[in-house]
């Protein structure tokens, strides 16, 4: 069965001659361990996209069914839950808390759901993402790369489901988006981990295992880069 999949679904802002439709009747799905990078120009929808993939807003119409379990059908309390233990997240902000160190960082989705980290995996990842000798560091005291090093090691903390990327490589020099890129498929083949990525770029698409395109709301699916 398909980890992720999203079934007719429409996104409209506004109604009447004010009407802006976002997303278009888009039908796809993803099978587990599939790194999936989704391209499109400034205002095509694919953020909009994103974002109703991770419950963070609501579609018009459709469904989004992540490992079987139509997100949509839930209450807000119960979404939140599950979105907390299901999805993360990896933004091109980064999004850290500053205040917090790189390991306080990565382990705070843990510790939100009430759970104890697991130290073992922890030290798995500080290692993966060469942040070992950064643990301790604060935010502030990073470069962009290993900033973003440490959103994805958060992100990968909770062993979610499916992890969203919304250009992760956005505010990166050209060598640190190499690095990033290289992280995520290295995680979608280590962990055997569910990654759909937002790019305006090609060419870090073409790293993808698959591409899908926006275009004014409607969704093509370019097929597999590689076998």
């Amino acid at each position: 069965m398909d980890l992720l999949q999203v079934q007719h679904v429409s996104k409209t802002y506004g109604s009447g001659e004010a009407a802006v439709h976002a997303l278009r009747d888009v039908s796809f799905s993803v099978p587990k361990g599939e790194f999936v990078a989704v391209v499109g120009e400034s205002g095509s929808g694919k953020s909009t996209l994103l974002n109703l993939i991770g419950g963070l807003d609501t579609p018009t119409d459709g469904r989004v069914l992540l490992d079987g379990k139509d997100i949509f059908s839930m209450h807000e309390r119960k979404l939140t839950i599950f979105r907390r233990r299901n999805i993360g997240f990896i933004f091109q902000s980064f999004n850290l808390i500053p205040e917090l160190t790189v390991e306080q960082n990565m382990v705070f989705p843990v510790l939100l759901d009430d759970q104890k980290p697991d130290a073992a995996y922890l030290e798995e990842l500080l290692m993966v993402l060469n942040l070992t000798e950064r643990r301790h560091h604060l935010p502030s005291q990073l470069s962009g790369g290993q900033q973003q090093r440490a959103a994805i090691g958060r992100a990968l903390m909770t062993r979610p489901a499916l992890i969203l990327a919304d250009e992760p490589t956005g505010n990166l020099d050209t060598q640190n988006s190499s690095e990033v890129i290289t992280l995520l498929r290295e995680a979608s083949r280590k962990y055997e981990q569910t990654i759909l990525m937002i790019t305006h770029s090609r060419s870090i698409a073409q790293t993808a295992d698959r591409i899908l395109q926006v275009s004014d709301g409607v969704l093509s699916d370019f097929g597999r880069c590689r076998e």
